[in-house]
């Protein structure tokens, strides 16, 4: 099936965007880890979460970089990542205010 995302507004296109990449419970946790460190390089993350593999914890960095929550500078030949405030604060606004418009209705089922 095709998407439109042409026929829905551009804060909507973005909120999904961001629901689709906090899908999933690692990424929730890398995030949650980042932001208990100052910067954190692959390895280091790896090594919270023994059940995932490097390569599994490289490609939830990739979907979480993809999409600016995180950012990563490359300090030799590792690349050192930490949390984006700008994103991060992007997305506490859009869900904020969508939770508020959606109740501040008095629609009961």
């Amino acid at each position: 099936m095709f998407a439109k995302t042409i026929d829905f507004t551009e804060k909507q296109q973005r909120l999904a965007m961001f629901g689709k990449v906090l899908s999933h419970p690692a990424r929730i946790a890398i995030i949650e880890f980042l932001s208990k460190q100052q910067g954190c390089i692959v390895g280091d993350i790896a090594k919270e979460f023994p059940f995932l593999s490097r390569t599994t914890v490289s490609q939830h960095l990739q979907e979480l970089k993809n999409i600016g929550i995180i950012q990563g500078d490359i300090q030799g030949v590792t690349i050192c990542y930490c949390l984006n405030p700008t994103i991060l604060n992007e997305m506490k606004e859009l869900f904020s205010q969508l939770f508020t418009d959606v109740l501040s209705t008095n629609c009961q089922c």
